[in-house]
């Protein structure tokens, strides 16, 4: 599919991924960039370098709302869906997650099957997997599932299967493992455990740890995750979906022990707390396997250097705050 000339749409593209796509976007030569967002994530300062290319039309709206995602789909070509909640929020406000998630993304493909549109490439997520049943975790490991949040992503990617079959509706679905880099939310209430350790070491403080820090996952940096996102939509592939990850597996004690280096604390020691069921998923070691062959998507970030990167990016968050 050919990006240069297109006019595209990113739904959520204030937001941490949505943002690094409109980034790419710019250098592939596309015309337009639209950007749906209601900013309950995102942020205008996400997507400054983006838009002063002139090419990013950013409407604040929530794709609950059908004219809002009609009006921002006219004469769309290529679609990114990106837009949703953390999964933490999800459990706490499960009506919510339903609606924006399920609701929500049922808007934005049935606008663009009313607009012709030529290709959408959705986010969905590691979590339809829950626990486990054999590392690495390839495309057909079966849904071991048990939270809110995974079960709308199970929804989100058989929604586009049926979507596929009844409109004919060109799509990949991309399913992410664990996303870390600039543009992490700060100050949130849904802080993700990197930030909060990193303001911890900032203070002084040992990362806090729940459970014995042998709790693994896969962490794939921002930009790789977006240049995944263009591999797919440029690719030929439809009707399919794919690992987004590093095909590493990282501890919470072997992150925590990188990241106390890096912040010039390695005197500090992680404390460990009694382990929350907030996410009973003890393993994430992905098979990337078919999106290098499929995609011809790798990732090119390790973990130490994308850890340092973020590092870097928040010293510059905390001076202009």
């Amino acid at each position: 599919m050919e990006l240069a000339g297109a006019r595209t749409l990113v739904t959520g593209g204030a937001g941490l991924v949505g943002s690094h796509i409109a980034d790419l976007l710019v250098d592939a030569g596309v015309d337009e960039i639209v950007v749906i967002d209601n900013f309950t994530r995102g942020s205008r300062q996400n997507l400054e370098d983006a838009s002063r290319s002139g090419k990013v039309t950013l409407i604040d709206g929530d794709i609950r709302d059908v004219a809002t995602v009609n009006r921002a789909m006219d004469g769309i070509d290529l679609v990114f869906h990106q837009a949703a909640i953390r999964i933490t929020q999800c459990a706490e406000q499960p009506r919510e997650a339903v609606s924006v998630l399920v609701d929500g993304t049922f808007n934005v493909l049935e606008a663009a099957v009313n607009a012709k549109v030529r290709k959408v490439v959705a986010a969905s997520s590691a979590s339809v997997y829950g626990e486990p049943s054999y590392v690495p975790i390839d495309e057909g490991h079966p849904f071991n599932n048990r939270t809110l949040y995974g079960a709308a992503k199970v929804a989100n990617e058989q929604i586009l299967r049926s979507f596929n079959d009844m409109y004919e509706l060109p799509y990949v679905a991309l399913r992410y493992f664990n996303i870390y880099g600039p543009r992490m939310d700060v100050y949130g209430v849904y802080t993700e455990v990197l930030i909060r350790w990193l303001d911890r070491i900032e203070a002084g403080e040992a990362p806090l740890i729940f459970g014995d820090g042998k709790q693994s996952m896969d962490f794939v940096y921002i930009t790789d995750v977006a240049r995944a996102n263009l591999a797919a939509m440029r690719s030929s592939v439809s009707d399919d979906v794919f690992n987004v990850a590093s095909g590493t597996e990282t501890t919470l004690n072997e992150l925590a022990a990188i990241l106390l280096e890096l912040m010039g604390r390695p005197d500090l020691q992680p404390e460990h707390r009694e382990e929350r069921k907030v996410n009973p998923v003890r393993r994430r070691l992905a098979a990337i396997e078919k999106a290098r062959e499929m995609l011809g998507f790798e990732t090119i970030v390790d973990v130490r250097e994308g850890l340092q990167r973020l590092v870097d990016w928040r010293k510059t968050i905390k001076v202009l705050a």
